[in-house]
């Protein structure tokens, strides 16, 4: 049942961010608010970080993994009731304002790219399970925060990435 969840929930999660792409959308990145939980964060770098588009062609299932990558991919890159959201390879330019597009982190200028360079992070406390709360609020992150993630790799049976995280190290 966990790995039906975890493979649809990627699978879904990719779908969506290959369908979105420049939405008519006004706003500006969102901002974190209240506390932090450093139960999750990393007060140091973890080293070895691969970007998102090297591991997703190496890294193999339950592999331990260190992952550098851009929070993005679509519109709501953050998935809502988890601490989870998708991260893309720094590689990657993401689209402007100047560009027209409203909402940068959804990389609407680079969408053939993104597919081959995205990753889902999933915060998951001791026991492997997901952890039921906003990332943002958890993390105190926000669209395009340059993130490294530590974790085990989880494949699906399309070959799309997960990590199931247990430390973020927020760059920017």
């Amino acid at each position: 049942m966990k790995k039906e969840f975890f493979s649809l929930f990627g699978f879904a999660t990719l779908s969506a961010t290959l369908l979105i792409g420049c939405a008519d959308q006004s706003g500006s990145p969102t901002t974190s608010t209240g506390k932090t939980d450093s139960t999750y964060l990393a007060s140091t770098e973890p080293t070895g970080a691969l970007p998102v588009g090297e591991a997703r062609g190496t890294s193999q299932d339950k592999q331990e993994v260190v992952l550098v990558g851009r929070i993005g991919g679509s519109s709501k890159p953050f998935i809502d009731g988890l601490a989870a959201f998708t991260i893309v390879d720094p590689k990657v330019p993401y689209c402007s304002e100047d560009e027209g597009c409203p909402t940068p982190w959804d990389y609407c200028c680079e969408q053939n790219q993104v597919k081959e360079n995205i990753a889902t992070v999933k915060v998951v406390n001791t026991e492997g399970k997901p952890v039921s709360e906003d990332a943002r609020k958890l993390l105190g992150v926000k669209e395009l925060n340059m993130v490294v993630v530590h974790g085990t790799a989880q494949r699906d049976d399309d070959g799309n990435l997960s990590v199931l995280a247990d430390q973020i190290y927020v760059k920017e």
